[in-house]
């Protein structure tokens, strides 16, 4: 009996893992490729960051309402679904016009948010006295399939004639896998019982002053991560690098990504109080941004690996911590789903907000200094996430 569980225990960390490395391709792959939408469609900086920004808002309402959809099917049924509306997303995004564009965008979003929500809860019930380390596996996960796709968008699109649209596309195959492999799983996943309905949950969490504090801080990483996502390419473009090398660097930050969010996970599960971490990355992280200010200086590849490697961190964290201060599988749902919708509402403003600061001033440097104000807003409500406590 020890034997079988511990192997459905390694399908079940197969599953998520490859749940995981579905959530970010398919939005990391737009940043390099922007160039080329934004010719096809003539559409305006705003515009193309919407492509990023719509995921996120949908984040942003999903994520809230996931525990709806776990209470009455089951996280493992939910994610099926999710993998599956995925997959669709891809397709619908490749192969029809400007609506197939926003509207196969909205269906990525959905999908995804599901997922975001529903591995920390699945980490808790399963793998409660692991959690460092699975959160370490399935956050690198995420780092690793947001860096292939990077690297690949545009070789694919240039090099092997795809086009931005098979480019995109490409990644339908993986989600599709993804889908069959979870399918085996749903056996393996238990349904636990309701305690309290979802009216009553959301009013407890809202009011909690750590609750908002870990909504902030998960908002304010993923704006950091979406807005280098999509515009680090442009930003070094107008440095004078080419576009192939722009989406090579933004790949090397998602690579060194994967490094950040294997290590602050394992370091913060070992400990109680998180809060010197979060003092060591917030560092870091504006040294990095400081750095690509100078461009000139020949640093390029350091200042973007460091970023990456903070911004891997820094996700890995947050959601480690989503697993950390809850009590128990229910209110880690709850907490994910409320955390995760708060924070991405957030994030959703600013791959917009960039584009269009850049829209007017036609300067990249302004987003340099607008994500050095959004490290320090991270420190301020990080150290209160960071006190060890629970919900």
């Amino acid at each position: 009996m020890g034997k079988n569980l511990k192997t459905s225990k390694i399908f079940l960390i197969t599953g998520i893992l490859g749940i995981a490395v579905n959530l970010r391709p398919a939005l990391s792959d737009i940043g390099p490729l922007a160039d080329f939408i934004k010719k096809d469609f003539e559409l305006s900086g705003a515009l193309v960051g919407m492509l990023t920004t719509l995921p996120l808002l949908a984040f942003g309402v999903i994520s809230m309402l996931t525990p709806l959809f776990t209470k009455r099917f089951g996280i493992g049924k939910t994610l099926l679904g999710a993998m599956l509306l995925l997959t669709f997303g891809i397709l619908i995004r490749s192969i029809f016009g400007i609506v197939g564009l926003y509207l196969g965008t909205l269906f990525i979003g959905i999908g995804i948010a599901f997922g975001n929500v529903l591995i920390p809860a699945l980490t808790k019930q399963n793998f409660p006295d692991r959690a460092g380390m699975i959160t370490s596996l399935y956050s690198s996960m995420m780092a690793i399939g947001a860096a292939i796709a990077a690297g690949i968008s545009v070789p694919l699109a240039v090099e092997y004639n795809f086009g931005w649209r098979g480019s995109l596309g490409v990644w339908a195959a993986v989600s599709a896998f993804a889908f069959v492999l979870w399918a085996f799983q749903i056996k393996n996943i238990k349904k636990t019982k309701s305690r309290r309905a979802f009216k009553e949950a959301l009013k407890k969490l809202s009011g909690t002053r750590l609750v908002w504090q870990m909504a902030l801080y998960m908002g304010l990483q993923s704006m950091a991560f979406y807005v280098i996502l999509a515009w680090l390419p442009a930003i070094l473009i107008e440095d004078g690098y080419d576009t192939a090398y722009s989406g090579w660097m933004l790949s090397l930050s998602q690579a060194t990504g994967i490094l950040g969010s294997v290590v602050i996970p394992l370091w913060a599960g070992k400990r109680t109080d998180q809060r010197l971490i979060i003092w060591v990355l917030v560092a870091l992280e504006i040294i990095a941004l400081i750095g690509l200010l100078f461009p000139g200086m020949g640093l390029v590849p350091v200042w973007v690996s460091l970023v990456g490697f903070v911004l891997g961190g820094t996700f890995g964290l947050a959601l480690l911590l989503i697993v950390l201060r809850a009590s128990d599988t229910e209110t880690s749902a709850e907490l994910s789903g409320i955390v995760q919708s708060i924070g991405y509402l957030i994030a959703a403003t600013g791959p917009f907000l960039v584009g269009l600061i850049h829209d007017f001033s036609k300067e990249w440097n302004y987003a340099l200094f607008f994500l050095i104000g959004i490290s320090l807003l991270k420190l301020s409500v990080g150290l209160g996430a960071g006190k060890p406590q629970e919900i």
